[in-house]
C-alpha cells in the first residue's frame, strides 16, 4: 500500500519537470529508470523525497516515440485503477457500518485497510496532474487520516477487551465474505496488468494480500462462534489496525 504511495510521489515529482519524458519504477528493487532531455537536477529532485536516492547508472539513448501505444496502456491502467478505487471505497463504508452493528473490531479494522487502499488509488489517479506539492499534501492527509483511525481502532480494541464485547459471528463472517468477494473481483480486474508496469504489479500483490486479511476475519468469526469468546475478533482487529498504523507512519515520513 505505502509502496504504491511512494511511487506516486516519485512520479508526481518527476512529472513536474518538463524535461522528463518517461518514468519506470520497480518496487521490488526500489529502482526508477528515467528518460529525460539533459535534466541535471533530476536525481536531486528525487532525493528531496527522503528515500535515500542515488544515481546507479546513466547512459545516452536515442529517442523512440510510441505515443499511441503508451496512451492506450495508460488509459487501460487508469480505467482499472478507477474501478478498484470505487470497489474499495464502497466496501470501506459497508464494512465500517456492519462492523459497528456486529460489534466486530476485525471488520472495523478491515474497513480501515479498504480505506487505506482507496486513498492511495485516489492519490495516484486524481492528484498526479496537479503537481508534486499537491500530491505530497494529499499523501500526508491520507497518512494522517489512517493514523487517526488506526489509533482510534486500537483504543476501541482496548476498551472492548476491558469492558467486554459480543461480536455477532454470523454477520461478521458474512460481511468479511462480501469483502473477500470484492477483493477477488479486484484481483480479477487487475489480472491483465499483473505482469505489466511495476505499480500495476504492486496493486495486484497488495489486493491479493488484502484477500488474506478477509480470510483472517472469516476465521476469527468462526472461532468466535466456536469458543463463544470475543478474543479472536479482538486479536484480528488489533493486528490489522497495527498494519494500517505502520503504513500511516511510512506515508507521513515521506518528504
Amino acid at each position: 500500500m505505502d509502496c504504491t504511495a511512494e511511487e506516486a510521489l516519485v512520479r508526481a515529482t518527476l512529472q513536474a519537470r518538463p524535461k522528463v519524458e518517461t518514468i519506470a519504477c520497480d518496487l521490488q528493487t526500489r529502482e526508477v529508470t528515467i528518460t529525460h532531455q539533459n535534466d541535471e537536477g533530476v536525481v536531486e529532485a528525487v532525493a528531496t523525497l527522503g528515500f535515500g536516492a542515488e544515481l546507479v547508472a546513466a547512459e545516452q539513448t536515442e529517442r523512440t516515440d510510441q505515443p499511441d501505444e503508451d496512451t492506450r496502456s495508460h488509459a487501460g491502467e487508469r480505467r482499472v485503477l478507477t474501478q478498484v478505487l470505487v470497489i474499495n471505497a464502497v466496501m470501506f463504508v459497508v464494512e465500517l457500518a456492519l462492523g459497528w452493528v456486529a460489534q466486530s473490531t476485525g471488520l472495523l479494522a478491515d474497513s480501515l485497510d479498504m480505506l487505506a487502499d482507496a486513498s492511495v488509488y485516489a492519490i495516484s489517479l486524481y492528484v498526479v496532474s496537479r503537481g508534486a506539492d499537491a500530491q505530497r499534501r494529499s499523501a500526508r492527509l491520507s497518512g494522517l487520516l489512517q493514523l487517526t483511525l488506526a489509533t482510534g481502532m486500537l483504543v476501541e480494541v482496548g476498551r472492548r477487551a476491558v469492558q467486554g464485547s459480543e461480536p455477532a459471528s454470523t454477520l461478521m463472517m458474512a460481511t468479511a465474505a462480501a469483502a473477500l468477494a470484492a477483493n477477488l473481483l479486484c484481483v480479477w480486474l487487475l489480472r491483465r496488468h499483473r505482469d505489466g508496469r511495476a505499480h500495476m504489479r504492486a496493486s495486484w500483490i497488495f489486493t491479493t494480500s488484502d484477500a488474506l486479511a478477509n480470510l483472517g476475519v472469516i476465521l476469527a468469526g468462526g472461532l468466535v462462534a466456536w469458543t463463544a469468546s470475543p478474543w479472536p475478533d479482538l486479536v484480528v482487529g488489533a493486528g490489522i489496525a497495527l498494519v494500517v498504523l505502520w503504513s500511516a507512519f511510512r506515508i507521513l515520513k515521506l518528504r
